[in-house]
């Protein structure tokens, strides 16, 4: 018979022989039932989404609209920002939820730390800057120590590098020149390295400083923009002295470039030959002289190299008059040159020549390229 059973549901299969049909009985009792949460849920509500997430996800809206609203905030620096802040800053405390997985402290650290970039306080403002402007003369003074030190070094290990006027350098030329015109070979041991103090190195690299900085690559610009014959440029070279006479203009090649030219100048050529480091003059055909003739360009070029060319020796030819017209004998070298030395210096003379020079050099940077 038939006989329901409370506690439990019975499927009965009767397999007493082959050909005998299934029956099933059915009893149902009161009984929890167990349901896949993941295949319940995509098969009874497929379009459905989480209610949980849907609360985070405002809420993450609301908490980048407030973020938002409070960079605007920042970025206009009104009176009101901060008051407007507290209130904002309250519910976002409340209400805040991260954007990941995060633990609890790791949440709270991170929303704090991004809220604090967004709070400034003005005393706070005006300290930030009081320390920038203190930092900013810190640092300018440690700069400035470090560059005199690096200066210093270099002027100790490599003289060279040391700074000083032209001026200065034009100063100790004018020593040199007034030693070298009583001891004849004062300035042949300043290059041949015999003398080692350092009043004589300071003054070997002034005459260098001359050369290298003053005279010579003012010339190489004038020869390079020029159409000289290297003839021309070794007799302008080689005698000191220099006239430049207006005669009447004739129709021929010039001596100077070569080019036919309404030639109206002569060059006059003349004086002794000298070595270019000791000033040492060369009596060999002492009294030779040469006459070119050139056209006006070549002419104002003859006449701009060659007064910055023998500037030097010139100098010292002027200081060798000052010495032999001192008169005063049995004096020792040193006081001799200091006191011609002072009085050249209280009298300007120092100064005019110096000008001199820097007239020279002027009219060299100055002139134009030939036509």
């Amino acid at each position: 018979g038939k006989r329901k059973r409370l506690n439990s549901s019975v499927l009965h299969d009767s397999d007493e022989s082959e050909d005998s049909d299934i029956i099933v009985r059915k009893v149902f009792a009161k009984r929890h039932c167990i349901i896949n949460e993941d295949e319940s849920s995509q098969e009874q509500q497929p379009d459905k989404t989480c209610p949980t997430e849907n609360v985070s996800t405002n809420r993450k809206q609301k908490l980048v609209a407030k973020l938002n609203a409070l960079a605007r905030q920042r970025a206009s620096r009104t009176s009101s920002a901060s008051e407007n802040w507290e209130d904002t800053s309250s519910e976002t405390e409340i209400e805040e939820e991260p954007f990941c997985n995060l633990t609890p402290t790791e949440e709270s650290k991170t929303d704090s730390d991004s809220l604090k970039d967004f709070i400034v306080d003005d005393e706070e403002e005006e300290g930030d800057d009081d320390d920038d402007t203190e930092q900013v003369k810190t640092e300018k003074k440690q700069q400035e120590e470090i560059n005199t030190s690096n200066s210093e070094l270099l002027a100790y290990y490599i003289p060279q590098l040391s700074r000083c006027s032209p001026y200065v350098h034009f100063k100790r030329i004018v020593k040199a020149f007034l030693i070298n015109a009583i001891d004849d070979t004062f300035l042949n041991s300043l290059y041949d390295g015999t003398r080692q103090k350092k009043y004589a190195q300071d003054m070997l690299l002034s005459l260098h400083y001359l050369d290298d900085r003053f005279v010579q690559p003012r010339l190489d610009n004038l020869i390079s923009r020029s159409r000289w014959k290297d003839r021309y440029k070794e007799r302008v070279d080689c005698y000191p002295n220099v006239r430049i006479i207006l005669k009447n203009p004739t129709n021929k090649f010039c001596h100077a470039c070569g080019l036919n030219r309404y030639c109206k100048f002569n060059v006059l050529l003349s004086g002794k030959l000298y070595d270019s480091r000791t000033l040492e003059a060369d009596e060999f055909m002492s009294d030779d002289k040469q006459v070119l003739k050139v056209g006006v360009v070549c002419a104002n070029r003859t006449r701009v190299y060659h007064n910055l060319k023998h500037f030097k020796y010139k100098l010292y030819v002027d200081c060798s008059s000052i010495t032999k017209l001192d008169g005063v004998e049995d004096e020792p070298v040193k006081d001799t040159v200091e006191r011609l030395f002072s009085h050249l210096e209280d009298t300007g003379w120092i100064q005019e020549r110096y000008n001199d020079l820097e007239n020279y050099m002027n009219d060299a940077d100055d002139f134009q390229e030939e036509k």
